[in-house]
């Protein structure tokens, strides 16, 4: 048999990221339709809580974080004119409004307290005891609230059949399952504050003296300000989705396969490194791989040569994974890893280093055999002895949402 070209590689590259971006948009699209009915319903019965808008594009409020694991940020209405909080004050509260002898924990790294007074403008339904404990807006109230939202429009829209409420480990989130055509998604909805005029205190980003992304770049990113969201009891979450996609879709302006190596990267972990409904290493995590990476390393010539890039990124999820401490890139006292399972890293940390020594990847394909990175290599894409395993490793997500 004829050994394929580096042509043939990429074409084989291209048919299998467009077969992925044909499915996945399906799952998105039909993801869609019933966020944007659930959410129009919910929004009729509590004006807090706005519905998330059906696009034909990329949609911002929804997060693919592994293939069936989406996440999707639910805009909340009536706080506008967000100012960061000046004075520090003690909370003596518990979730029922009971008064405590000693001050709850003050919040770390992405996490933070929300107060009905740090808007200017709210409605009048925040200052209600539903949601709010002696000033403060609490998650875990407005979670409450929205979880009750939420299982009435499941039946209300009639979805029973096709949508049903999940248990979770953590009591206060809100999982439903979607029925899809092709699929089962789990969706975690989760209620945002989104931000848009101001950038976060704690994210001091980025360092002096950092090449990437450009100082233009970064004064248009910051543009898009961030979000609190609604994930954990007393703390709110500060995010940034609008602000990475900005990032990550501008990535290979100067002709780099940063976004390929991303791709690549995701299709491997998701086939073998880390499978799984709920995996404990997402695409968020992937993607902030990638920041850090391309920070460090910010020049075309690095991302000239897929193998080699590809390797440096695998190498770099490795240290990441094997020391269960991946800093987040805009808040960088923050790990993603904080609250992950050690054991499930350590298993992917061992899945890496046995990648790394020996850099082959053997995926069921129609042609038989195997496939290995060539980092000296002077094509843009790996080369070895088997196509169909390449088509199979470039399923990785083309949108750059997931």
């Amino acid at each position: 048999m004829k050994s394929p070209t580096a042509g043939d590689l990429e074409e084989c590259l291209l048919n299998k990221v467009g077969l992925r971006r044909q499915r996945i948009s399906q799952i998105v699209e039909e993801v869609q339709r019933v966020v944007h009915h659930l959410t129009t319903e919910i929004s009729h019965q509590d004006i807090r809580f706005q519905a998330v808008p059906y696009s034909d594009t990329y949609n911002g409020n929804i997060k693919v974080l592994a293939p069936s694991q989406f996440l999707v940020t639910v805009p909340v209405k009536g706080l506008a004119g967000y100012r960061e909080a000046r004075e520090q004050r003690w909370r003596y509260y518990t979730l029922q409004g009971t008064r405590l002898s000693c001050p709850l924990q003050d919040p770390e790294g992405l996490q933070q307290w929300l107060e009905v007074e740090q808007f200017m403008k709210s409605l009048w339904q925040w200052h209600k005891a539903d949601v709010n404990i002696e000033g403060d807006i609490v998650p875990a109230k407005v979670l409450q609230v929205f979880r009750k939202l939420v299982e009435n429009a499941i039946g209300t829209c009639h979805l029973s059949g096709k949508v049903s409420m999940l248990p979770h480990h953590a009591a206060a989130a809100v999982w439903v399952a979607v029925e899809t055509p092709t699929c089962q998604v789990e969706l975690e909805l989760v209620p945002a504050v989104e931000i848009p005029t101001a950038w976060s205190e704690k994210a001091r980003w980025p360092p002096c003296l950092k090449r990437w992304p450009s100082r233009q770049r970064v004064e248009c990113i910051k543009s898009f300000g961030f979000a609190l969201l609604a994930c954990s009891n007393y703390h709110w979450q500060l995010s940034f989705l609008q602000a990475e996609q900005v990032l990550l879709e501008q990535l290979d302006e100067d002709g780099g396969c940063r976004r390929k190596c991303l791709q690549a990267l995701r299709q491997v972990k998701e086939d073998v490194w880390c499978p799984g409904k709920r995996p404990v290493i997402t695409s968020h995590h992937l993607q902030t791989v990638l920041f850090w990476t391309c920070e460090k390393y910010p020049h075309l010539k690095d991302w000239q040569v897929f193998g080699k890039a590809f390797l440096r990124l695998v190498r770099k999820l490795h240290k990441c994974v094997s020391q269960h401490f991946l800093k987040h890139y805009f808040v960088r006292k923050s790990n993603l890893f904080r609250s992950a399972n050690w054991g499930e890293l350590d298993a992917v940390a061992q899945q890496l280093a046995l990648f790394l020594k020996n850099p082959q990847i053997s995926l069921p394909c129609g042609l038989g055999g195997s496939w290995t990175l060539a980092p000296g290599s002077t094509s843009s894409f790996p080369v070895g002895s088997c196509p169909g395993e390449k088509q199979h490793m470039a399923q990785g997500t083309l949108s750059s949402s997931t």
